[in-house]
């Protein structure tokens, strides 16, 4: 290896997708989310990968995202979550299903699809039942049905909400009541239109913990990137993405010198530092610096010492044995992500979505040996 690589394993991919789907009762529909480039990873792979395995649906936050896929050849029906109304036009153009989530967005939406005689064209409606981000919220569901009823443009594919913390089993009142929400939503815009679109509103957490809460369709995102958002649930998950880097220099750093920028770290006693070729450029926060964060060369931490530069990180290995070109992993198989986020009180969604687009991607898909 010879630089910084983020490792996309589609074999662990396909083991979480199974995982998952064997959580689901018959006949429920899974929704991959592929937003943020599959979760910092790589999405048109990710993409093909589950259309390969039968996924149901794909969930992107922008129509950008969509459209990447689209052009890549994924066919799938892609819901979009955060449509903008600069955006419609290419979401139509590129057979994307747009989530309605204010009146604003309905109405917009609705002129255009009338404008280019449209018939029945897919679209998702949002209710905010918690989270307060994206949704429908106290409002009259007849004032919704009255926009869709006047028009034959679009039809409702779904009705769909977001739960707020279903990891946290100290809200599942909250969650519980979030759920029945949902249903009294449902049950009056199903009413009022005459058929049923598909119901969904569990996450990942909820896939594992309110499985009577399954409807139609879940959707999982961390998930599928080998996170469970519990210490049980990762051990039944695989990470997809690994991010490994390299020893580029190695320093004999004598007591009272100092390392990096700021000068922000001094040496108490004699060390040897490496030198990695990765930096807050490349998604490794300066809040990992000064200790706080580490990597794992052969088996072993190496904290990060001084301030994490735009393009390198400086690294303590005097008790690690170990030489320039040796392989570092940052997070993903054998160095957890969910430990290191930890240490700067984060979250592995962050971790794993903020790696660089100028890291290279090496997609491993290896097939299985048949039995």
């Amino acid at each position: 290896m010879s630089h910084t690589v983020l490792e996309i394993d589609l074999n662990a991919l396909a083991h979480n997708y199974n995982y998952l789907r064997s959580k689901l009762r018959p006949g429920v529909k899974m929704l991959a989310v592929v937003k943020a480039y599959a979760y910092g990873s790589e999405s048109v792979a990710v993409a093909k990968k589950l259309e390969e395995l039968g996924v149901d649906y794909f969930a992107v936050a922008y129509a950008s995202e969509g459209i990447r896929l689209r052009e890549a050849g994924i066919e799938t029906p892609i819901l979009v979550l955060h449509p903008q109304i600069e955006s419609f036009a290419s979401i139509i153009e590129h057979c994307l299903e747009p989530s309605m989530y204010s009146f604003r967005v309905l109405k917009a939406f609705i002129e255009l699809a009338e404008a280019q005689n449209l018939k029945g064209y897919p679209v998702h409606i949002k209710f905010n039942t918690g989270l307060n981000r994206l949704g429908f919220k106290d409002v009259n569901e007849a004032e919704i049905l009255q926009y869709l009823k006047e028009t034959e443009a679009i039809k409702v594919k779904s009705l769909f909400s977001h739960l707020v913390a279903s990891e946290d089993l100290n809200e599942k009142r909250f969650t519980l009541q979030q759920i029945e929400d949902f249903k009294s939503h449902a049950t009056h815009m199903t009413q009022g239109l005459g058929y049923k679109p598909w119901l969904h509103q569990s996450n990942t957490s909820a896939i594992i913990n309110y499985p009577d809460a399954q409807f139609d369709m879940v959707r999982s995102g961390i998930g599928l990137y080998g996170y469970g958002n519990t210490p049980e649930e990762d051990l039944q998950l695989k990470p997809v993405a690994t991010l490994k880097t390299i020893i580029s220099q190695i320093h004999e750093i004598a007591v009272g010198e100092t390392v990096g920028y700021n000068r922000a770290h001094t040496a108490a006693r004699k060390e040897r530092t490496a030198t990695l070729p990765l930096g807050h450029a490349d998604g490794i926060s300066r809040a990992y610096g000064k200790g706080r964060g580490y990597v794992m060369i052969n088996g072993k931490k190496a904290p990060i010492i001084g301030n994490v530069c735009m393009d390198m990180i400086m690294v303590n290995v005097t008790k690690i044995d170990c030489e320039e070109g040796d392989e570092v992993l940052i997070f993903g198989k054998g160095a957890s992500a969910v430990a290191l986020s930890a240490r700067i009180k984060s979250i592995p969604y962050e971790l794993i979505t903020a790696v660089s687009q100028r890291v290279a991607r090496k997609i491993v898909d290896q097939p299985t040996k048949e039995s």
